[in-house]
């Protein structure tokens, strides 16, 4: 762990300084999947402000505790956000600074996708500039079955990895997909047996740590620039899933996930 207080104030994310600046973080709530509540969507939205500022860090590598990578957004998060406008209109800045806060820090991120990973671990997952994925981890965004929109990164990334008509089905559908499919489709960059997900990517920022700093970090400006281009279409898709929470149509989606059942939607009757 760090203890050189760069990253204090942090609760549900961990920090381990390797060799050659390379810092691994580990989202840590494994009794709950890492699933995300208000506290590691806060943590996850201005945690590339700190590693894009920190000296020490030339890059970071995000991963999972246990087996998840992260098991998406916490029911109890959800149900406190349906309906409470003040909350939405949070949720709609942070979501918004972590999309644009991972996109824009100046050091590569690579994360090692060790296990399922839908919600805000996909975000995460997705927009990092490299991602490692077990070959058998569960990918998705399940926003559709929830009741809401695929808001917080989907339409922004994934027809800029997968293509359109990948990306339309999956995400009308919230099917999920295994790492093998994604790196099929082109959604992540590798797809390797479970084992050596962290290993794996803990080489490749290692390769990356000892680069050009200014050559790689400029190219991923640019690369990134496809994903500012976007914006719009994000800050659209993330207003419209907003939108959605204040709809009863939520309601029956997280009601239907808590009873473990099919959802019977309103809208759909």
């Amino acid at each position: 762990m760090t203890h050189d207080g760069a990253y204090d104030g942090y609760e549900q994310l961990t920090f381990t300084r390797h060799d050659n600046g390379v810092l691994l973080i580990t989202m840590d709530r494994p009794e709950k999947y890492n699933a995300t509540d208000e506290q590691m969507h806060g943590e996850l939205a201005r945690v590339w402000r700190d590693v894009s500022d920190d000296p020490q860090t030339r890059v970071a590598v995000i991963t999972g505790a246990g087996k998840a990578f992260s098991a998406g957004g916490d029911l109890g998060m959800v149900e406190r956000l349906a309906g409470d406008h003040e909350r939405v209109a949070h949720m709609l800045s942070e979501m918004s600074d972590l999309v644009y806060g991972i996109t824009n820090c100046e050091k590569p991120v690579v994360s090692a996708v060790n296990g399922v990973a839908v919600g805000a671990g996909t975000v995460v997952g997705l927009l990092a500039d490299i991602s490692i994925v077990a070959e058998d981890a569960k990918i998705g965004d399940g926003h559709v079955k929830l009741g809401v929109a695929a808001g917080d990164h989907a339409a922004i990334i994934w027809p800029l990895l997968a293509g359109m008509a990948k990306s339309r089905y999956y995400l009308l559908t919230g099917d999920m997909l295994t790492g093998a499919e994604a790196e099929r489709i082109g959604l992540v960059s590798k797809a390797v047996p479970r084992e050596q997900v962290l290993p794996e990517a803990l080489r490749v920022a290692q390769v990356l740590a000892a680069g050009s700093q200014p050559a790689i970090r400029w190219t991923k400006r640019a690369l990134n620039s496809w994903i500012r281009q976007a914006g719009p279409i994000f800050d659209q898709s993330a207003a419209y899933e907003m939108l959605c929470f204040m709809s009863p149509d939520v309601v029956e989606g997280y009601t239907a996930l808590r009873e473990k059942r099919e959802p019977v939607f309103p809208s759909a009757q």
